[in-house]
């Protein structure tokens, strides 16, 4: 797109802009810029009023039929100037400094979050109710996420430690620290992340270190809900613990990856494989 038609679009967006201003609306052209963000918008009734995101947003249905303006990773600038947000959400981690701050010269109103915790996806569904309009249903929901996660505690505070290997994918092999959200979640069904210790959000991990570590039970999430063949590579390997107990799990990734509220739900399975490693115990 020429500089002048980036002008022109710019003075059409303040005029929108300050339009709805003045009438004092609530935020009803939203874009999400990533897939975890999308979910919370509906989760919060907010999934009408959004007009754009970005590939791989296909939860719930209704979101696979919104219009996209790229991936998280490669925005579509000129999509996104020409739907008129009157507010674009946007993934710490995951969007471009370069592609947000060139949206916010245009002129647009940018939130930026990513919840590190468990418990701050419910911050993140009130803090965005409260930008959007929707603080009601925001609260609501956000109150019964935080109950089915105390349920979750609860269930398993008391429950012995089991030494777990989260393979997130295998070439290269790849796990999580003790700082990514996912650990959260290991620690909630009373599992230790074998590799917590590292310095990366997301290392890259040997086969020897793995076999090192001798865990208990791996779980794989791979790339969608089918269990990926990889993860019975591991049979190779019949002197690792977790093959021995027969404790090789696989969690899709859309419920235990994403910093969404299918958080818990992702919880549930993660805890229900800890809990029969447990019950495997010689």
């Amino acid at each position: 797109m020429s500089e002048k038609w980036w002008i022109i679009l710019l003075l059409l967006l303040q005029s929108v802009v300050a339009t709805a201003q003045e009438s004092g609306k609530v935020k009803s052209r939203i874009i999400s810029l990533s897939p975890n963000l999308t979910e919370i918008l509906f989760e919060i009734g907010a999934g009408e009023q959004i007009v754009g995101t970005v590939e791989y947003s296909n939860y719930p249905q209704a979101a696979s039929q919104i219009p996209r303006v790229g991936r998280y990773d490669r925005l579509d600038l000129e999509s996104i100037v020409s739907l008129m947000p009157d507010l674009i959400v946007a993934w710490e981690s995951g969007n471009a400094p370069a592609e947000l701050g060139r949206l916010r010269s245009l002129g647009f109103e940018v939130v930026v979050t990513e919840p590190q915790q468990l418990e701050a996806v419910a911050e993140v569904m009130e803090q965005l109710g409260r930008r959007i309009g929707v603080a009601g249903e925001a609260r609501r929901r956000a109150t019964a996420y935080r109950q089915r996660l105390q349920q979750i505690r609860e269930r398993y505070r008391k429950s012995r430690p089991v030494r777990l290997f989260y393979e997130v994918w295998n070439q290269p092999l790849m796990t999580v620290n003790g700082k990514q959200i996912i650990s959260n979640v290991v620690e909630l069904c009373g599992g230790v992340n074998v590799f917590g210790a590292l310095s990366s959000l997301s290392p890259r991990v040997s086969v020897e270190a793995a076999l090192e570590q001798d865990p208990e039970a791996i779980i794989a999430s791979g790339m969608g809900s089918a269990r990926p063949e990889w993860l019975d590579s591991w049979r190779d390997y019949p002197m690792l613990q977790a093959v021995q107990q027969d404790n090789l799990y696989h969690v899709p990734p859309d419920i235990i990856q994403r910093h969404g509220p299918r958080l818990v739900v992702g919880a549930e399975r993660v805890c229900e494989a800890l809990q029969t490693a447990r019950q495997k115990r010689l």
